[in-house]
């Protein structure tokens, strides 16, 4: 079974649309979804979670339908697009008790482990961070309720190599308990380090999806 299948998706916009976009992800598998700026990475990754509502296509998460089981099929997915931003003047710890209020199997152990290696202090506020570190926290966030699919854009915009590199130790670690992760980057050598496969957007067409390893 497919994690995810995204079928004949499509979004219009004044200047710009997305058209019949389709793939799958398999179980355990790191995918990069590559393309210039504006060629339809993140209208794809936010239509695909009802942050932008579309126009046509189905997707489906684990073989059920994502606009008939929204509230399950959050559950089990992890979405990052930038760093936290929201509640900039409230401390780490009272976004963090906040957000994991809505999952069911939140895991204490893997959120602390992910604060510590990342060097995030829960008594700052997101205003009092780098865009770095706003990422590094969205991540601890994204990774720490078990999901089963990740869908990640940009997640290494904004990191130093160091964190770059712990970041994609931790997917690749992931993907071997089988988890399944989605991210959009425009740094190819990540792609190198870590992908399985490779989707490439262009004038919000997929052009390209190919094994790389």
């Amino acid at each position: 079974m497919d994690i995810l299948e995204v079928r004949n998706l499509c979004k219009r916009y004044p200047a710009f649309e997305l058209k019949n976009v389709s793939f799958s992800l398999e179980e355990g598998k790191i995918t990069g979804f590559i393309g210039r700026n504006g060629a339809g990475k993140t209208t794809t990754l936010k239509s695909i979670f009802n942050f932008v509502h579309p126009d046509g296509g189905e997707i489906r998460f684990f073989g059920k339908s994502f606009s008939e089981n929204e509230l399950d099929i959050k559950q089990k997915v992890g979405f990052l697009s930038g760093g936290v931003d929201y509640y900039p003047k409230k401390m780490l710890k009272t976004i963090t008790s906040i957000t994991k209020s809505f999952y069911r199997e939140w895991d204490e152990k893997a959120y602390e482990e992910y604060m510590k290696m990342w060097d995030l202090d829960e008594e700052k506020t997101p205003s009092q961070l780098s865009a770095g570190m706003r990422v590094k926290y969205a991540l601890a966030l994204a990774l720490s309720h078990r999901a089963k699919l990740l869908i990640l854009d940009e997640p290494t915009s904004g990191l130093d190599p160091v964190s770059r590199d712990e970041l994609l130790d931790v997917l690749m670690e992931l993907c071997g308990r089988g988890v399944t992760v989605l991210f959009s980057t425009h740094i190819t050598s990540d792609l190198d380090k870590c992908a399985d496969n490779i989707l490439y957007i262009k004038g919000g067409r997929i052009l390209a999806e190919s094994d790389i390893r």
